[in-house]
């Protein structure tokens, strides 16, 4: 582990840095925490053909300490045209738009517990990602087909998000063909004879949704979908799929219902017995959540039911819309504890071979970007690869190596506990802490603190020396347990591969050097340590892993020449791997450097074949790239060899035929 050492000498007096920081900083990033939203009731219109959404919501809120002004965050593609406070005055809103949000000054100081309401009026036009509170990002579209309004969309004004919990009635109104899913049951009215029609004649309806327990009800979707529902133990479970999509709806109603129902039974009752399983466009994130739902993305609705994505959102019903966290160093209480739920159901589903496969891609992303402590994560960008690999994958992997100390008993135990008295609340890592210590029977504080006040992990390696008993007693084992943190310590699992008895072994790993002797009746013939991936470590798999993901990352960004030099950093941990050179090959095919691109896959073809599914793809993009070089008789010959194979990951039987029959050409650029 790595702790930071104490600045010495030179360092600024503590008070003079806080003294320039306050200084440099707008008035109103000071006043984004000194008030708690309590109640929303919200109006709003969407008229989905010209992509434009008119709203009204009353804020009721709450001063956590003397103010004189407001802020929220708001869409920056909505216009406010007014704002009036309990009394009906008239506010003159300020717009800050690199924040995405809005300043009001108050007519008069509202003292620390007082409470007030705010009246906001605005509308606008969205159906891109412009002017999205995260760049690059659509997180509220108001579109014919289908309108989805995030609550990340901050498309009403919203106070801390993910932190400030509240509740909500909010009235939807859109075209009468369409259905609208909120958080709480609906309720359901034509408009009146005096209401304009939205568009072109059209008659509309109006949704309601009232949800009167404080969490974060603020998704909408609407659209035409086909509903599929079933009230089975207890659980009443809706799933609206698009009609492209009907026939994977069964399937998806009964996966849901098995995994709503096994997380009742790990971790108690949630927030409601009411979940809805709705179908996001592609164009926007690959799931959300609110109280009662869950929502995926079109991609994600297969024929093969992609249970663990539909898993990991469920789950949030626990692991945020009912505890969530205190703060944003606190994330990982959600994402984390989702990203293991999606694990135990793996688990349960798939076995131990399951959950080894989806804690080897919790390791990578736990150390692609472990540069910064868990319990500090606050001072990332939210939506940075280095926040959602730390909450995510870090979090849950601590969760994984709790169990392991623990045992599955009193993890059980912490889990459910947990679930129930931070039920409805929020919850810090020391609200946690005191409920594992509880269920543990001893304190717990030099595990949490070496894994969420630190960074790095150890890499193992083990020296040791096999004695012969007398009297054909057996044989004894006598070793260490090396590696380079000093301050590290954990149990770890030694496993003794002999001729007869496989044993095994649990040792205090307590520094750099830990010894151990085990006693075997049959011959050892080779020795793991952590053969079940119990504690986070590096290897030499994990760190090729981990710069691939990095890679992957910046490519999504855009920068292509840092993603081929963390790509090429993972072949100096393995020259022979067929998932890097793969992963070159993308991008050179990105930039149409066609040569380097089919070398690049000749030798992901010859690399180690790991994984399985870069055989088949690297035979489908040879073709491709034989295509565009006009060599077709080379181009059938990938796509046949493509097939011979038999692998159909994400759908690749079904591409390589159709470019046997029709020739791949490359997409016109769209600008």
């Amino acid at each position: 582990m790595f702790f930071a050492p104490r600045r010495q000498c030179r360092a600024l007096p503590a008070i003079l840095i806080l003294l320039l920081l306050t200084a440099s900083l707008p008035v109103w990033a000071a006043e984004k925490t000194r008030l708690r939203v309590d109640d929303y009731q919200i109006a709003v219109e969407l008229t989905p053909h010209t992509h434009k959404i008119a709203a009204r919501a009353k804020v009721k809120f709450t001063a956590l300490e003397d103010i004189n002004a407001a802020i929220f965050e708001l869409h920056n593609g909505l216009r406010v045209t007014k704002v009036t406070d309990d009394a009906g005055r008239s506010l003159n809103p300020e717009r800050i738009t690199q924040d995405s949000a809005v300043r009001v000054q108050l007519t008069q100081p509202l003292t620390k517990d007082s409470s007030a309401t705010l009246t906001f009026e605005y509308d606008g036009a969205i159906n891109s990602a412009d002017d999205s509170p995260v760049q690059g990002l659509k997180l509220v579209s108001i579109d014919d087909d289908t309108s989805y309004l995030l609550y990340a969309g901050r498309w009403f004004p919203v106070n801390a998000y993910g932190i400030n919990r509240f509740t909500a009635t909010v009235s939807v109104t859109v075209p009468a063909h369409m259905v609208v899913i909120g958080s709480g049951k609906a309720t359901v009215a034509d408009a009146p004879a005096s209401k304009k029609p939205l568009s072109a004649g059209l008659p509309t309806k109006t949704f309601t949704f009232a949800w009167d327990k404080p969490s974060f009800p603020g998704t909408i979707v609407a659209g035409t979908f086909q509903e599929f529902k079933a009230d089975e133990a207890g659980v009443d479970l809706h799933v609206y799929f698009k009609p492209v999509h009907q026939n994977q709806g069964a399937q998806y109603l009964e996966t849901a219902l098995k995994e709503f129902t096994y997380f009742v039974t790990l971790y108690g009752p949630g927030p409601s017995t009411t979940l809805k399983v709705v179908e996001l466009p592609d164009d926007t994130v690959p799931d959300a959540w609110a109280p009662e739902m869950a929502a995926i993305a079109s991609r994600a609705v297969t024929d093969k039911v992609n249970y663990r994505l539909l898993a990991n959102t469920i789950s949030h019903q626990w692991w945020g819309a009912s505890v969530s966290p205190d703060s944003i160093d606190d994330w990982w209480l959600c994402d984390g504890f989702a990203r293991y739920s999606e694990a135990r159901y793996v688990e349960n589903a798939a076995g131990s071979a399951g959950l080894e496969e989806v804690v080897k891609d919790m390791s990578v992303g736990a150390l692609a970007y472990d540069s910064v402590p868990l319990a500090t994560i606050g001072k990332l960008d939210m939506y940075s690869p280095e926040f959602q690999s730390l909450a995510t994958d870090k979090g849950a992997m601590i969760l994984h190596m709790l169990r392991w100390v623990e045992g599955d008993q009193k993890f059980d135990q912490t889990m459910r506990n947990f679930a129930s008295k931070y039920a409805g609340k929020s919850a810090s890592l020391d609200n946690f802490t005191t409920v594992a210590e509880q269920s543990y029977g001893d304190k717990l504080t030099w595990f949490f603190t070496q894994w969420l006040d630190s960074t790095g992990a150890p890499e193992f390696k083990t020296k040791y020396t096999v004695y012969r008993l007398g009297n054909n007693k057996g044989f004894r084992v006598v070793g260490q347990i090396t590696q380079d943190l000093d301050l590290f310590r954990m149990p770890v699992e030694l496993k003794i591969d002999t001729d007869g008895k496989t044993e095994e072994k649990r040792i205090d790993v307590v520094g750099t050097d830990s010894a151990f002797t085990i006693e075997t009746f049959g011959k050892p013939r080779r020795i793991s340590i952590d053969p079940d991936n119990r504690v986070l470590r590096n290897s030499a798999d994990v760190k090729l892993r981990a710069s691939i993901q990095r890679g992957q990352a910046l490519v999504q960004q855009g920068d292509m020449s840092g993603a081929l030099t963390e790509f090429n950093k993972a072949l100096e941990s393995n020259k022979n791997s067929s998932l890097a050179h793969y992963r070159i090959a993308e991008v050179f095919f990105m930039q149409k450097n066609y040569q380097a691109s089919a070398n690049a896959y000749r030798d992901s073809l010859n690399g180690d074949g790991e994984p399985r599914w870069t055989e088949v793809w690297s035979h489908i993009q040879l073709g491709k790239i034989f295509d565009v070089t006009g060599q077709r008789e080379r181009a059938t010959n990938e796509y046949r060899q493509a097939l011979q194979t038999n692998d159909n990951t994400q759908g690749a039987q079904e591409e390589a035929r159709k470019y046997l029959s029709k020739a791949y050409e490359v997409p016109k650029s769209t600008g």
